[in-house]
C-alpha cells in the first residue's frame, strides 16, 4: 500500500493529506439547513451536514491531494448516524481515486486488537462473500501497548496490501512528557522508532520505504530530520502544519534528497480555510473553493520548501 501512496504523491505533485475532520461549527448554514429540513433536528441531520461538507471538499480538491485522513472520532461524537457518515466519506474518497488513512489511534491487546484490525483495514467472511467493513487503506497504532497491539495490524497489512502509521513523536505540546523520556541514553520516541523499523521489515515496498510507517510531528523539525536519518525506511505521517503553527521550512529534514518519505496534513487549514481572513473572500457558500485555494498554496509552500 506504501507504494500506491507514494504513487500518488508523485502522480499529483503534491504530499498533502487533507484532514477531513469535521466539526459542527465549521458546517455552513445551508448546509446545516438543508439537512435539518430532510432529517429534522437530529443526529442523523447533523451526521448528513458532515457528509455533505466532506463531499463538497473532495470534489474541488481530489485533482490535488493523493489522499485524506478522516479522524473518526468527530464522527463517533455524533454516534451511529456519526459512523455511517465516516463511512460514507470513505466510500466517496475511493469512488474519488485518493487514498484514506483512517486516524483512529487504536491500540489494544492482541485480541481486540485484531477485531479493530479486521474492522477497519482488513474483511470478514460472511456466507460466500468477502467484506470489508470500513476498508481504509492506512490506520493510525497507538504503540504503548507494545507488539501484541501492533501484531494483528500487520498481519492484515501482508494479506490485505495495507498500511499503518504508528504514533512515534507526536505534534501536541505535551507529547514529550512521555516521549521525550531518557531510557539508557535514548529517547522514547527513537525506542518506538526502532520497534516500528523491526515491526516494517518484512513490508518494504519497491518505493524502499515500508508499510509499517510512522507519525512524527510538523512542531518538532530537529527530531524529524533525525529520525530521517536513522530510519531511511521509514515513512512519515506528519501532521503539525498550518493550525498547529508549524510552516513549511521546518519540513525539509523530514523528506530524503529525492523528495520522498513523508505526507504531511493539514485539516482545519484545509476544510475550514473560508473562515480564514486570507480566503473569506469566497465566503460560507464558496466554503470549498476556498478549501481548493487552501490545498494550492499549501502545494506550493511546499514545493518551495521540500521540492
Amino acid at each position: 500500500m506504501i507504494d500506491k501512496l507514494i504513487e500518488k504523491i508523485d502522480e499529483k505533485k503534491a504530499p498533502i493529506v487533507v484532514g477531513l475532520d469535521p466539526q459542527i461549527s465549521m458546517i455552513p448554514d445551508h448546509i446545516r439547513k438543508e439537512s435539518e429540513e430532510k432529517f429534522g433536528s437530529t443526529l442523523e441531520a447533523l451526521a448528513e451536514s458532515f457528509f455533505l461538507f466532506n463531499k463538497e471538499i473532495v470534489n474541488k480538491t481530489c485533482d490535488l491531494i493523493p489522499a485524506v485522513k478522516p479522524q473518526i472520532a468527530m464522527y463517533e461524537a455524533l454516534g451511529v448516524p456519526g459512523v455511517a457518515a465516516y463511512k460514507r466519506t470513505i466510500d466517496y474518497c475511493h469512488d474519488k481515486g485518493l487514498v484514506v488513512i483512517g486516524d483512529i489511534k487504536r491500540g489494544d491487546i492482541g485480541s481486540t486488537a485484531g477485531q479493530y484490525a479486521v474492522g477497519h483495514i482488513g474483511s470478514i467472511q460472511v456466507g460466500n462473500e468477502e467484506i470489508k467493513p470500513f476498508d481504509t487503506d492506512f490506520v493510525t497504532i497507538n504503540p504503548y501497548m507494545g507488539s501484541d497491539a501492533i501484531k494483528p495490524f500487520t498481519d492484515i497489512c501482508k494479506t490485505h496490501d495495507r498500511g499503518i502509521f504508528v504514533l512515534c513523536k507526536t505534534s501536541n505540546p505535551s507529547s514529550g512528557e512521555l516521549q521525550d523520556m531518557n531510557i539508557e541514553g535514548i529517547p522514547v520516541y527513537e525506542h518506538v522508532a526502532r520497534l516500528i523499523e523491526k515491526w516494517g521489515e518484512e513490508l518494504i515496498g519497491s518505493c524502499g520505504y515500508s508499510d509499517v510507517a510512522a507519525v512524527v510531528g510538523a512542531t518538532y523539525p530537529e527530531m524529524g530530520e533525525e529520525l530521517r536519518a536513522k530510519f531511511p525506511h521509514m515513512f512519515f505521517l506528519i501532521p503539525g502544519y498550518g493550525a498547529q503553527g508549524a510552516g513549511a521550512r521546518e519540513l525539509a529534514g523530514f523528506f530524503d534528497k529525492n523528495g520522498r518519505g513523508g505526507i504531511v496534513n493539514s485539516s482545519r487549514g484545509i476544510i475550514a480555510a473560508y473562515k480564514n481572513e486570507k480566503y473569506a473572500s469566497y465566503g460560507a457558500k464558496n466554503f470549498a473553493e476556498a478549501s481548493r485555494a487552501a490545498v494550492l498554496d499549501m502545494k506550493k509552500d511546499l514545493e518551495q520548501a521540500v521540492g
